[in-house]
């Protein structure tokens, strides 16, 4: 676990254009977003009428890069993503945006489950906490910012609904994890996060601002409290409701109304 503040990473002014889409960050100079086509037969149709509104981050969590990919192209494994960041920042498309890809399993948010029909997963090559979690390389989190702006540029993704594998599943999941730079993200566009913290709220309301944020309610507080530290307060993950942690908890859930 990072238990030290960090700085922001270089990606953040980093220029980019989008091949997919024509948004991309004003005064920014243009570069080239290349996609590599590596079909994975584990999709299916989304259902009818149900908008893509979600943009759900991984990490790999396997021993390599190559390991996860061939995994996500298995028939047999029955997983998917509809995108893999490799380390060198490189980009594969596994299944097509309109398709339903097999990527958040069991998973809830802001009163929706089976997340898979409503949202667009991205894997990110890291062998998460099981095999050896490390920080992710400035290319590889330049290219999730790209993809990501690119992705956001063609769906109604709002900032509170771009989340990790662990805010939809947190009795089950880790990843991304704490040294993901979610900050830098939101720096470029990407998700949310708050500029200062209001003074911490009573106890009594952290369950109710967690659900405000998109948390389920029927799970312990230590476990939301842990998932919730890790995207937007990841120098702890200790699931304690202390009076930082419930200050950050209530700065995000207002950017979240």
């Amino acid at each position: 676990m990072n238990t030290a503040p960090r700085s922001q990473a270089p990606f953040v002014e980093r220029p980019r254009e989008h091949g997919l889409g024509e948004s991309h960050q004003a005064g920014t100079q243009p570069v080239t977003l290349r996609i590599i086509e590596a079909p994975s037969p584990n999709h299916d149709e989304r259902p009818a009428g149900v908008p893509v509104d979600m943009l759900i981050l991984h990490y790999t969590g396997m021993r390599t890069g190559q390991e996860a990919i061939d995994r996500l192209r298995d028939p047999a494994a029955k997983v998917s993503s509809h995108y893999v960041v490799e380390e060198d920042g490189g980009i594969l498309r596994l299944v097509p945006e309109h398709k339903r890809a097999a990527h958040a399993g069991i998973s809830h948010w802001r009163g929706h489950a089976a997340l898979n029909a409503r949202s667009i997963g991205i894997e990110i090559v890291n062998p998460g906490h099981e095999w050896g979690y490390r920080d992710f390389p400035a290319l590889q989190m330049a290219a999730v910012c790209d993809l990501c702006l690119d992705i956001l540029s063609r769906h109604p993704i709002p900032p509170r609904n771009v989340v990790g594998h662990s805010d939809v599943a947190p009795d089950r999941k880790q990843d991304p994890g704490e040294l993901f730079d979610w900050q830098g993200l939101a720096a470029n566009g990407v998700g949310l996060w708050p500029a200062s913290d209001p003074p911490p709220p009573p106890e009594s309301e952290t369950l109710h601002l967690l659900a405000a944020i998109g948390y389920r309610t029927d799970l312990p507080l230590p476990v939301l409290v842990t998932a919730f530290q890790r995207h937007w307060l990841p120098s702890r993950t200790d699931g304690i409701a202390d009076a930082a942690t419930r200050a950050r908890i209530a700065a995000v859930a207002a950017l979240c109304l």
